[in-house]
């Protein structure tokens, strides 16, 4: 797999999007359902920011979903404060942009910040920025709860 080195390029938000404010227009809400809970958290984890500012993801598929603190989204960027929340697995398919707003049993819990691809095709780790690091286990997730990624700045849609 390619990791991008030296002269990383930066990867726009999604909607609004100030150079092309007509690449995306709306989508629909990819809910899932949370399947395990992780409870530990790292200062040092080396994840690195996929140059891709969305990725498809369908029906049936689990990724793990992972906070950060960091607010760094250069293609490349190394990763290190992270909190482990859990594994969803994906039940409405769409695509998920960077700067949808995910909920996890109806909190909100942080932003779509990117992916990083280390235990791909196996799953993606989606990051989410929030103010401070969080886990499963500060949050006092279960299993089964509902997960919800909304399109950038919104509530869910349907």
């Amino acid at each position: 797999m390619n990791r991008p080195t030296s002269g990383a390029t930066a990867v726009r938000p999604t909607s609004p999007d100030p150079v092309n404010p007509r690449e995306n227009g709306a989508k629909r809400t990819v809910t899932g359902t949370l399947v395990k809970v992780l409870l530990h958290h790292r200062t040092e984890r080396g994840m690195r920011l996929e140059p891709y500012a969305s990725r498809c993801v369908r029906r049936g598929e689990v990724h793990e979903l992972v906070v950060t603190d960091q607010s760094e989204c250069m293609a490349g960027a190394r990763i290190d404060r992270v909190g482990f929340l859990g594994f969803v697995e994906i039940e409405t398919a769409g695509v998920l942009d960077r700067g949808d707003a995910l909920r996890v049993d109806g909190r909100p819990v942080g932003t779509l910040l990117g992916f990083d691809a280390c235990h791909f095709p196996n799953h993606y780790n989606i990051l989410l920025h929030a103010p401070e690091l969080l886990t499963g286990g500060s949050l006092g997730l279960r299993p089964e709860v509902e997960v919800t990624f909304a399109p950038y700045g919104g509530a869910p849609t349907a």
